[in-house]
């Protein structure tokens, strides 16, 4: 599948290029970002030439839509539809630089996926599932505000470069209205 561009009102979701390798690399230096997500710390340039040279392949296989979140030209984050099956299911996830945390361009850009993810002209998916690392309160918000529902603890279900950790699980399915619905892990 060819890289897929979305637009929002203040976001621009399109395939991460060279051009947006400093400011990955950059953005990984936040502790928070290898502390929630599967990043190696340390995170060097490499590690971002290495990411930017594989997500074309992951669009070529339809395997993984990964889209660099840009505002005013600028990268703040990463959005992804990871292990997708077309007309099926895929797992959302996402992290942002932390001076665009906070702004809802997260949120803004991940309606934008979503709305691709299960439009019968997109990817046509039924369920989008989303896990994080049980104590990452911000990712849950968001997933919250999104629509997601909250399924549950899997106990050592997630890994990553850490070893295993206890995860969180949502799911949202294209029939669900996206209105946020209780969260026991969340403040309402």
């Amino acid at each position: 599948m060819a890289p897929v561009t979305l637009r929002t009102d203040r976001t621009v979701l399109s395939i991460p290029t060279e051009a947006d390798l400093d400011a990955i690399t950059e953005a990984a230096q936040d502790p928070e970002v290898p502390r929630w997500t599967t990043l190696p710390s340390p995170y060097a340039r490499a590690d971002a030439e290495q990411f930017v040279g594989k997500v074309a392949e992951w669009w070529d296989a339809e395997t993984d839509l990964v889209w660099g979140i840009r505002v005013d030209g600028r990268w703040v984050g990463a959005l992804g539809l990871h292990r997708v099956q077309r007309g099926g299911s895929a797992e959302i996830g996402y992290w942002m630089a932390l001076p665009a945390r906070g702004k809802g361009y997260l949120t803004e850009a991940a309606r934008a996926a979503i709305d691709f993810a299960f439009d019968p002209g997109g990817l046509d998916l039924k369920r989008l599932e989303w896990r994080a690392v049980v104590g990452n309160v911000p990712s849950a918000r968001a997933a919250h505000a999104l629509g997601f529902r909250y399924e549950g603890l899997v106990r050592q279900g997630l890994s990553g470069p850490r070893g295993r950790d206890d995860g969180w699980i949502a799911g949202l399915l294209s029939t669900d209205d996206r209105m946020p619905q209780p969260w026991p892990v969340v403040d309402d």
